[in-house]
């Protein structure tokens, strides 16, 4: 147990540890996913947050030292927001044709997504701060933690909420659709992307590409709303 203690201490200086283990959990997560047969429980993510978490509770390390070393990986969350285009030129023109039935269906999550969150918090009697950090928890992560600082929220607390909505997103979305009978892809994976942003999207595009391509357009166009939106929630929350 000493020299393992001697080992991990000489290891943890290391910033890259902490991006080997972050992706080496990932790989555990997925390899766990493929075989289960793609079980929407089995998220790979979920999978690779419990085990990091573990592992920094178990070492006594704290978040900053985890960041240092793993913040390749928050870097990739632009680029790879930005790859979603090329399935969107690829399902250019059924996005054309459906833009005005996603309006409506924008708007109306949008804002489901925000005042209910805000709503239940509220009868639960949370604290404003808390509140305000809930509003954005379903846009995109990089456009949530920037409203969540504007408007005068924690960008950790949202964080830990935006990760959450995903999360939840990815498991139970494909269950809930198929029974509540839902088999237009465009409208499955544009349901999605407003509600679970990133991570709903990455399991839209495993289940469907079309769904995959409308969940991108839903994540993109409310983190847009969500930004022009949130700032008039916080407004009426503070009373303003």
């Amino acid at each position: 147990m000493t020299e393992f203690a001697e080992i991990w201490t000489y290891l943890s200086t290391d910033p890259l540890l902490w991006l080997t283990l972050t992706l080496a959990a990932y790989g555990v997560g997925d390899a766990l996913f493929k075989a289960s047969g793609r079980k929407p429980f089995v998220n790979p993510v979920l999978i690779t947050v419990a085990c990091l978490a573990v592992l920094l509770q178990l070492s006594g390390t704290s978040y900053g030292t985890y960041f240092a070393g793993a913040q390749f990986v928050h870097f990739m969350l632009g680029p790879a927001t930005v790859a979603l285009a090329i399935p969107l030129y690829a399902n250019l023109n059924h996005i054309k044709k459906s833009a005005l039935p996603m309006i409506a269906a924008l708007v109306a999550g949008s804002l489901a997504a925000m005042l209910s969150a805000v709503g239940i918090a509220a009868a639960l009697g949370l604290d404003t701060d808390i509140l305000l950090a809930l509003i954005p928890k379903s846009a995109t992560a990089p456009v949530a933690l920037g409203v969540s600082e504007a408007i005068g929220g924690s960008p950790s607390l949202t964080a830990v909420f935006v990760i959450t909505t995903g999360i939840t997103g990815a498991i139970v979305a494909t269950p809930l659709l198929n029974l509540l009978g839902i088999t237009d892809w465009r409208a499955r994976g544009f349901a999605v992307g407003v509600a679970s942003h990133g991570i709903g999207t990455a399991r839209a595009f495993q289940v469907n590409e079309t769904a995959g391509a409308f969940s991108g357009v839903g994540m993109g166009l409310n983190a847009l709303l969500t930004a022009l939106i949130a700032p008039l929630i916080a407004r009426w929350l503070l009373g303003g």
